[in-house]
């Protein structure tokens, strides 16, 4: 076991730390993903060093070639780590000692793993963001041009899980685009608060040593600085909005699986997965199981309790920097990837998802009209809360005689009130309810591919 005296903290060490503690201790299994972001940061401080006299351009070059060298083996999967790395800045020194010599313990002058550490996330979390954003507009621009596609075929629209009003599927369709945009804009808010330099705090109270933090900035590219080096190095603020980022994000994708879950069950038989995206049973040869749509939802649970958990890890703690902050790589890095996966799965899902038009329209009801009774009501001047009260009374007959509500005549329509007349008959046609909805918004087709257009020039227009 090594001495103590051999890690960055151990000067003051004696002895060996326990085995079981060693492992407890040990981030690397999961935080070399850091890998290219630690040389980035370390290569730009090197910089601030030499510009501040304390390392000479020919130890600034060195350490900088040494860098290189440590980025090429990570990037061919020939750096090997040791039994005495326990994070990424362990790892990434000690090679960098190997490699150039004792001028490698220059790097960390007036650096802390405090203030080093949440610059690699910062960093990491920068552009995986940026990855995520690309899976998610891809998945809106698919929602999109299928709603475009479709925007013909109509099919019943539920609340509280109950038949409600005819609508256009591509509304249904570019009700989750509109949310999932909504989250693309939240990511671009998250990113710009990640995108905030805190290397040059130190541990805690700064750097004594003339670093320039203003051209560590310019070398990053972060768009400012921290204001407070005890907030910088313990500030875990961006790392929660990102978990609850996810959480929304997954809110909203676990909401269309549940409805194309439904939807896709024999019951209602408006959609097919594809293949690609579904199982079978053990047990049971004919069934198709909606698998990836149910590992959206479920997963969608997991995303919550990292976001949840980290949470309370931060609620308890004192200021500046404490061990249990190691807790936030792991969260973030298993929201990524479960964020990236369900992203591109589901632009999957919908790519390749087959709907059943006959279906969807066999699904629709005359009782589905009762709405547009008193709106009919409405335009010969009846006011609105008398005609929801006749309209009520109209759907209570058709119950009483046993039929639909469209099969009642016009005599016993007119029994009701005299304002019904023979154009009533227009109430029954599905496409005139649906086209009737042309405020801004409705699922009339003509707002529909206004909705349809905003969405494209939104997707043109917007990026982080």
């Amino acid at each position: 076991m090594a001495s103590e005296g051999n890690k960055l903290w151990g000067g003051r060490f004696v002895g060996s730390i326990d085995p079981i503690m060693e492992m407890f201790n040990c981030s690397v299994t999961y935080d070399q993903r850091m890998w290219s972001a630690d040389i980035r940061g370390s290569q730009a401080y090197v910089k601030a060093l030499e510009k501040a006299g304390l390392v000479s351009k020919p130890e600034m070059e060195q350490i900088t070639s040494g860098l290189d060298k440590i980025h090429d083996e990570w990037s061919t999967g020939t750096f090997a780590l040791t039994k005495g790395d326990e994070d990424i800045h362990t790892a990434n020194e000690r090679r960098l000692k190997e490699l150039i010599g004792e001028v490698a313990g220059k790097l960390h002058t007036g650096r802390s793993r405090n203030d080093q550490v949440v610059t690699d996330m910062r960093l990491w979390l920068r552009d995986s963001c940026s990855t995520l954003y690309t899976h998610l507009t891809h998945l809106i621009q698919t929602m999109v041009e299928r709603a475009a596609i479709e925007v013909n075929i109509l099919f019943p629209g539920y609340t509280h899980m109950q038949r409600a009003q005819p609508i256009r599927w591509s509304h249904w369709i570019l009700s989750h685009a509109v949310a999932l945009s909504r989250d693309a804009e939240r990511l671009g808010e998250v990113k710009k608060r990640v995108n905030i330099l805190p290397l040059g705090s130190g541990a805690i109270a700064g750097n004594p040593l003339g670093v320039d933090r203003e051209l560590l900035r310019k070398e990053l590219h972060f768009d400012s600085l921290s204001l407070n080096s005890m907030d910088a190095t313990s500030e875990r603020d961006f790392i929660a909005e990102f978990l609850f980022w996810a959480s929304l994000c997954m809110t909203h994708l676990s909401k269309m699986s549940e409805d194309l879950i439904i939807y896709s069950t024999k019951e209602f038989g408006f959609v097919t997965l594809s293949d690609s995206y579904s199982t079978g049973s053990s047990l049971m040869p004919q069934k198709k199981n909606p698998d990836s749509l149910e590992l959206i939802r479920g997963k969608t649970g997991r995303v919550f309790g990292r976001c949840s958990g980290f949470l309370t890890t931060l609620k308890g703690l004192p200021s500046t920097y404490n061990k249990d902050l190691q807790e936030d790589k792991e969260a973030m890095f298993d929201v990524y990837d479960t964020v990236c996966a369900v992203l591109q799965v589901a632009s999957g899902v919908i790519a390749t998802l087959q709907i059943n038009k006959e279906a969807m329209e066999k699904a629709l009801s005359p009782d589905m009209l009762a709405t547009d009774i008193a709106y009919y009501l409405v335009r010969k001047g009846m006011p609105f809360r008398q005609a929801h009260g006749v309209s009520g009374k109209v759907v209570q007959l058709a119950e009483t005689k046993g039929i639909s509500v469209d099969k009642l005549s016009l005599e016993d329509m007119k029994s009701i009130s005299p304002l019904f007349s023979g154009d009533v008959s227009k109430v029954w046609d599905y496409t005139n309810s649906v086209e009737q909805y042309t405020a801004a918004g409705g699922t009339a087709k003509s707002s529909v591919l206004v909705q349809i257009e905003q969405l494209r020039t939104w997707m043109k227009t917007h990026s982080i």
